[in-house]
């Protein structure tokens, strides 16, 4: 994949006739399943072979993605021997530490970010749980972490977005537009209610760019998605053919 731009974030719906909807959900669906990988175990050599090939954009338009994108790529300019003991040693430093108060790393997972105590396993887990039911949504019985961790939950942003693609490719713009709304309903319900709060722990805890560079780029996007999803359904903007 060397020379493949990362295109991260959502375009901005101007109302052209040439606008690309089914390009623009693919890159969304893409993005959230690049993040879903990087938060749900280590790099391995492959994926830190695929993301040195990338190109990473200067300026895309808000602060988050622009500083993310600085911090990852000067990170991988600087590749050495050790690069993925590094990485390995700041991901179990950054995602679970060494205390057991809920206050020692940036646990991944709605139900530490939104329970009083801190707690795994609390009713953000439950809802959660209950949404991807609704949604004929389970994990892989591989996966022996909770439902709540933001692994699964951006996963299930890439899996809404594949079928929004297929139902607007298909030609159901109707079921395509729910989709998206659903998506929006997830995204503002659940994802930026908690994850901003993850996210600042990571600046606190990572030490290599990639994890410090990782937090900005996931709050930079959440944050644009959150925008494109709102434009998007506001100017009814899935017409098709247009």
């Amino acid at each position: 994949m060397t020379g493949k731009t990362v295109e991260m974030g959502s375009s901005r719906i101007e109302g052209s006739a040439e606008r690309d909807v089914a390009g623009v959900l693919g890159r969304r669906s893409a993005t959230y399943a690049l993040l879903s990988r990087l938060y749900r175990t280590e790099i391995d050599q492959e994926l830190l072979d695929e993301m040195h090939g990338m190109l990473y954009p200067a300026d895309a338009d808000d602060d988050d993605l622009d500083t993310g994108f600085l911090l990852i790529a000067t990170f991988l300019s600087n590749l050495w021997s050790e690069s993925l003991s590094e990485l390995r040693i700041d991901f179990a430093r950054c995602f679970f530490g060494h205390g057991v108060d809920g206050f020692s790393a940036a646990y991944p997972y709605e139900s530490v970010y939104t329970s009083e105590k801190r707690l795994l396993m609390e009713g953000a887990r439950r809802e959660i749980l209950a949404i991807y039911r609704a949604c004929g949504v389970e994990k892989d019985p591989c996966w022996k972490e909770g439902e709540d961790h933001l692994a699964l939950e951006l996963e299930f942003e890439k899996v809404l977005c594949d079928r929004a693609i297929e139902a607007y490719e298909g030609g159901d713009t109707e079921k395509a537009r729910k989709l998206l709304a659903l998506q929006l309903d997830f995204l503002e319900e659940h994802l930026v209610s908690w994850v901003p709060m993850l996210t600042a722990d990571m600046k606190r805890f990572a030490v290599t760019g990639m994890y410090r560079g990782l937090a900005y780029l996931t709050d930079g996007f959440l944050r644009t998605d959150r925008q494109f999803l709102r434009d998007l359904l506001v100017q009814d903007a899935l017409i098709q053919g247009t």
